[in-house]
């Protein structure tokens, strides 16, 4: 099986969707990668802040969210944040073998917490939850090389086209959007990409 990717940035709440399906929905595994949307190709053309603040936009992703079974949706406020320092601290969280619980414990606390993880401590109350000391954590997030990492990342992203997220890539294909993941799921699943495992 050609091996899959699943690119995310904490400051999406459809990144957050497709986090809470993504186990359940690919038949195999994927890499966890973050990235940050904002500095896709394409991105400032997104006007995903207008897009993000929009009460239709808001309704779309709370009625999505129940449907899947969710906890009720909490916007952090603001909404979007900055995602500079969760990011960081997930490519840290990546660097120690984390980068799947950390994520998900983040994307809780903004999206079902409602809490803003540009603020320092409810980023560590998510790296509590998986046994992520707060020091070390806080040491990872200022470190250079976790910075090129992410910033390395990012830069494969686009040069994939990703231009926006959640987004999977499975060999060199890529797929993005609300629907990447069951759209990544059904072609892992074809007895074409069978025959290349």
């Amino acid at each position: 099986m050609a091996p899959a990717s699943f690119y995310f940035d904490l400051s999406s709440a459809e990144a957050y969707l497709a986090a809470e399906r993504i186990l359940q929905v690919l038949p195999g595994p994927a890499e966890w990668q973050p990235v940050l949307a904002r500095e896709l190709p394409g991105a400032a053309g997104l006007t995903r802040p207008a897009r993000e603040e929009d009460d239709a936009f808001r309704a779309g992703i709370a009625s999505r969210a129940q449907r899947l079974g969710l906890q009720p949706l909490h916007w952090p406020e603001p909404f979007p944040f900055d995602s500079t320092l969760a990011m960081r601290v997930a490519t840290y969280a990546k660097s120690i073998g984390r980068t799947v619980p950390f994520a998900q414990a983040a994307f809780r606390q903004a999206f079902a917490g409602g809490r803003n993880l540009e603020q320092a401590d409810n980023v560590l109350i998510a790296a509590a939850a998986c046994e992520m000391h707060p020091a070390a954590v806080l040491r990872g997030a200022e470190l250079r090389s976790v910075d090129r990492e992410l910033s390395g990342a990012t830069a494969h992203a686009a040069r994939l086209k990703i231009s926006d997220v959640p987004a999977v890539s499975v060999g060199e294909l890529v797929f993005i959007g609300e629907h990447a993941v069951e759209e990544a799921a059904a072609h892992m699943s074809t007895p074409s990409a069978a025959a290349a495992r």
